[in-house]
């Protein structure tokens, strides 16, 4: 309680969401990048074909994801700035279903 108070001073309840949905995206993104990279160490292929023209395109697949989720990142603070706390809502079920089907799939390789 003391540690939001002295992070998150008298903000007001819309806008505590609003900080706590940014901050489930940043964290969906990290988890999305690293399910992708033991995904891929799994040999399974990246279904966003976007995402698999990047990874295909570098020399270091690892690189061209994390800046694929530093432009997701940057996209969702845009997001946030102006206001569209829906918009994030629904990115991070999007997310968290991309990072619940990756976990499923390399499940799945045992």
């Amino acid at each position: 309680m003391v540690l939001e108070l002295v992070l998150l001073p008298q903000m007001s309840p819309k806008a505590y969401v609003s900080v706590v949905l940014l901050f489930a995206f940043i964290c969906l993104q990290m988890l999305d990048a690293l399910t992708t990279l033991v995904f891929l160490r799994f040999g399974l292929s990246e279904g966003n074909p976007l995402i698999r023209l990047a990874l295909g395109s570098s020399a270091q697949p690892a690189y061209a994801l994390a800046a694929a989720k530093l432009l997701a990142v940057a996209l969702g603070l845009f997001a946030w700035r102006s206001g569209r706390s829906a918009l994030l809502r629904k990115m991070n079920l999007l997310f968290a279903a991309c990072v619940t089907w990756n976990i499923v799939a390399i499940a799945s390789t045992f």
